[in-house]
Protein backbone atom coordinates (compact mmCIF):
# COMPACT_ATOMS: atom_id res chain seq x y z
CA UNK A 1 0.00 0.00 0.00
CA UNK A 2 1.21 3.60 -1.00
CA UNK A 3 1.28 6.46 1.62
CA UNK A 4 -1.30 8.15 -0.20
CA UNK A 5 -3.54 4.68 -0.12
CA UNK A 6 -2.34 4.31 3.96
CA UNK A 7 -3.44 7.98 4.90
CA UNK A 8 -6.96 7.93 2.80
CA UNK A 9 -7.62 4.32 4.43
CA UNK A 10 -7.17 5.50 7.92
CA UNK A 11 -9.13 9.00 7.12
CA UNK A 12 -11.78 6.77 6.07
CA UNK A 13 -11.68 4.31 8.86
CA UNK A 14 -10.08 5.29 11.96
CA UNK A 15 -11.97 2.98 14.13
CA UNK A 16 -9.80 0.28 12.18
CA UNK A 17 -7.00 1.67 13.47
CA UNK A 18 -7.73 2.02 16.91
CA UNK A 19 -8.24 5.72 16.60
CA UNK A 20 -11.14 7.53 18.27
CA UNK A 21 -11.41 10.83 15.75
CA UNK A 22 -9.03 13.03 18.17
CA UNK A 23 -5.88 14.46 17.18
CA UNK A 24 -3.42 13.29 19.23
CA UNK A 25 -3.66 10.18 18.30
CA UNK A 26 -4.41 10.24 14.77
CA UNK A 27 -1.25 12.79 14.94
CA UNK A 28 0.99 9.75 16.89
CA UNK A 29 -0.52 6.99 14.89
CA UNK A 30 1.05 9.20 11.65
CA UNK A 31 4.37 9.82 13.14
CA UNK A 32 4.40 6.01 14.14
CA UNK A 33 4.10 5.12 10.59
CA UNK A 34 6.58 7.54 9.19
CA UNK A 35 8.86 6.22 11.90
CA UNK A 36 8.22 2.69 10.60
CA UNK A 37 9.16 4.29 7.28
CA UNK A 38 12.16 5.08 8.49
CA UNK A 39 10.85 8.72 8.10
CA UNK A 40 9.98 8.45 4.46
CA UNK A 41 6.16 9.11 4.12
CA UNK A 42 6.70 12.77 5.97
CA UNK A 43 9.79 14.00 5.16
CA UNK A 44 10.12 17.33 4.34
CA UNK A 45 6.53 17.59 6.01
CA UNK A 46 7.55 19.88 8.42
CA UNK A 47 9.51 22.20 5.91
CA UNK A 48 6.70 22.27 3.61
CA UNK A 49 4.34 24.12 6.48
CA UNK A 50 6.94 26.38 7.03
CA UNK A 51 7.13 27.24 3.60
CA UNK A 52 3.43 28.12 4.13
CA UNK A 53 3.29 29.63 6.89
CA UNK A 54 5.70 32.17 5.43
CA UNK A 55 8.21 32.02 8.39
CA UNK A 56 10.83 29.73 10.55
CA UNK A 57 9.49 27.92 13.50
CA UNK A 58 10.65 25.58 15.78
CA UNK A 59 8.00 23.62 16.62
CA UNK A 60 7.21 19.57 15.49
CA UNK A 61 4.93 19.19 11.91
CA UNK A 62 2.08 18.58 15.01
CA UNK A 63 2.28 21.34 16.14
CA UNK A 64 2.11 23.18 13.20
CA UNK A 65 -0.50 21.39 11.99
CA UNK A 66 -2.34 22.18 14.55
CA UNK A 67 -1.32 25.74 14.84
CA UNK A 68 -2.71 26.11 11.43
CA UNK A 69 -6.15 24.11 12.18
CA UNK A 70 -6.70 26.18 15.22
CA UNK A 71 -4.98 29.70 14.76
CA UNK A 72 -5.16 31.62 18.35
CA UNK A 73 -5.65 28.17 20.32
CA UNK A 74 -3.55 27.33 23.38
CA UNK A 75 -1.66 24.66 21.37
CA UNK A 76 0.80 24.00 24.56
CA UNK A 77 -2.78 21.55 25.53
CA UNK A 78 -3.50 20.14 22.52
CA UNK A 79 -4.59 16.82 24.42
CA UNK A 80 -7.21 18.67 26.03
CA UNK A 81 -9.39 19.63 22.64
CA UNK A 82 -12.65 19.97 22.54
CA UNK A 83 -14.41 17.52 20.00
CA UNK A 84 -15.12 20.03 17.34
CA UNK A 85 -11.44 21.33 17.77
CA UNK A 86 -10.20 17.50 18.03
CA UNK A 87 -12.73 17.18 14.71
CA UNK A 88 -11.66 20.18 12.58
CA UNK A 89 -7.96 19.46 13.98
CA UNK A 90 -8.05 15.91 12.28
CA UNK A 91 -9.70 16.87 9.14
CA UNK A 92 -7.03 19.80 8.93
CA UNK A 93 -4.09 17.05 9.37
CA UNK A 94 -5.27 15.24 6.86
CA UNK A 95 -6.12 17.46 4.06
CA UNK A 96 -2.50 18.61 4.85
CA UNK A 97 -0.92 15.19 4.79
CA UNK A 98 -2.60 14.43 1.39
CA UNK A 99 -1.66 18.07 -0.14
CA UNK A 100 2.40 17.62 0.98
CA UNK A 101 1.92 14.02 -0.45
CA UNK A 102 1.34 15.00 -3.97
CA UNK A 103 3.87 18.19 -3.62
CA UNK A 104 6.70 15.60 -2.04
CA UNK A 105 6.01 13.37 -5.13
CA UNK A 106 6.75 15.89 -7.38
CA UNK A 107 10.45 16.35 -7.44
CA UNK A 108 10.30 20.31 -8.49
CA UNK A 109 7.74 20.84 -5.85
CA UNK A 110 10.01 19.26 -3.56
CA UNK A 111 12.99 20.94 -4.99
CA UNK A 112 10.98 24.69 -4.68
CA UNK A 113 9.73 23.92 -1.03
CA UNK A 114 13.75 23.18 0.63
CA UNK A 115 14.55 26.03 -1.45
CA UNK A 116 12.05 28.42 0.15
CA UNK A 117 12.73 26.78 3.39
CA UNK A 118 16.11 27.28 3.52
CA UNK A 119 15.31 30.84 1.94
CA UNK A 120 13.29 31.63 5.07
CA UNK A 121 16.06 30.24 7.44
CA UNK A 122 18.32 32.87 6.17
CA UNK A 123 16.30 35.59 6.57
CA UNK A 124 15.86 34.64 10.05
CA UNK A 125 19.14 33.95 10.75
CA UNK A 126 19.95 37.57 8.92
CA UNK A 127 17.69 39.20 11.20
CA UNK A 128 19.15 37.99 14.37
CA UNK A 129 22.40 38.22 13.60
CA UNK A 130 21.73 42.18 12.57
CA UNK A 131 19.62 42.60 15.97
CA UNK A 132 22.74 41.09 18.02
CA UNK A 133 24.97 43.74 15.88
Amino acid sequence: MNDRKFIEEVRARPGMYGLNGTYHPTAMLLLGHDLARSGGTLRGFREWLIVRKGEPSSFAWYALVLQEALPGADIEHWRQLSPDQDRHAVDQLFSLVLDFLEARDDSLALAHTYAEYHRLCALKDGESTTENS
